[in-house]
């Protein structure tokens, strides 16, 4: 549940802290974009690879300035009536036999299309007032929906407003905040790249690695914290299909921390590698002696 409303951040600084109270902890490269997104009221577009803490960042703002979270997750073939409204076709027929019963069927006309029979979708609900203020949109994985969807997200993006043709024009009286993620599976148009303020979210250095996994798994031994992010590492090094982000780094940290281990050895780290990679041909490559060369470079570091 979100917190009560705050105000937005004053500068950079601010935006940081905003952050770190959300257990989220950013650069100032990061802090700065997340300043501007905020003060110019401009959506922001996050690119990386998965499991870097894109969508995290607009769970954190949601409950850090107590707004509401509004999440569009995008999928191959996302269209008008799952993204941002429907009619409701079946209220709609029973108001017109309602009417014929009456014998005023003939002048129920435009009434059919009033906001009482408007299902709203995520995109028209962002542009809705809340109670706790302008929510914060996330529309997550953009690079999943079809290009043609990226289409229809301009006049939002550049006006928030949504044009309904049998309605009229939806306006939001004052903007969400708009939070677009894309793990890069394909290029974001440069239409829409415009409107936003952009910003690649990279994988985090060893040292901030180390401070998000201290943060969210506090109870975990230090000792074994610093092994654990050298061996992830140097797996991110590895020709992989698809290197661990941090998801799986924290996954992994409460994977060993349920088991009790103390130490990294070559079996603790084959019998727990499906909290880390999430391909079979990733953990075969690393399972066995692969594992056990990691580890004996690190000891030896």
């Amino acid at each position: 549940m979100a917190e009560t409303r705050q105000a937005l951040p004053q500068d950079v600084t601010e935006a940081g802290e905003l952050l770190r109270r959300g257990d989220y902890i950013a650069g100032r490269d990061l802090a700065t974009v997340v300043y501007l997104a905020l003060s110019m009221r401009r959506p922001l577009l996050l690119e990386g690879e998965a499991g870097v803490g894109k969508t995290e960042i607009a769970k954190v703002l949601a409950a850090t300035l107590g707004r509401d979270l509004i999440r569009l997750q995008c999928f191959e073939g996302l269209d008008l009536a799952s993204a941002a409204y429907e009619w409701n076709y079946p209220r709609q027929m029973v108001a017109i036999r309602l009417a014929e019963a009456a014998g005023s069927a003939n002048e129920i006309g435009d009434s059919l299309y009033g906001r009482e029979y408007l299902v709203e979708r995520p995109l028209l609900s962002a542009l809705e007032p809340h109670s706790g203020g302008p929510p914060v949109l996330l529309i997550d994985e953009i690079d999943r929906a079809d290009e043609p969807f990226e289409a229809f997200l301009l006049e939002l993006l550049s006006d928030f407003q949504l044009s309904i043709p049998e309605l009229g024009t939806v306006r939001a009286e004052q903007p969400p905040i708009v939070i677009i993620t894309s793990n890069r599976t394909r290029e974001v148009h440069d239409a829409l790249r415009r409107r936003c303020l952009y910003h690649w979210v990279n994988y985090p250095s060893y040292k901030a690695e180390s401070a998000i996994v201290a943060l969210k798994v506090p109870e975990f031994a230090v000792q074994l914290r610093e092994q654990l992010i050298a061996f992830v590492h140097l797996l991110r090094e590895q020709d992989l299909f698809k290197s661990p982000g941090v998801a799986e780094t924290i996954d992994w940290a409460n994977a060993l921390t349920q088991l009790d281990v103390v130490a990294l050895t070559p079996e603790v780290v084959n019998d727990t590698l499906g909290s880390l990679l999430k391909y079979q041909d990733d953990i075969a490559r690393i399972q066995g002696s692969e594992a056990a060369r990691l580890l004996a470079e690190i000891q030896a570091a």
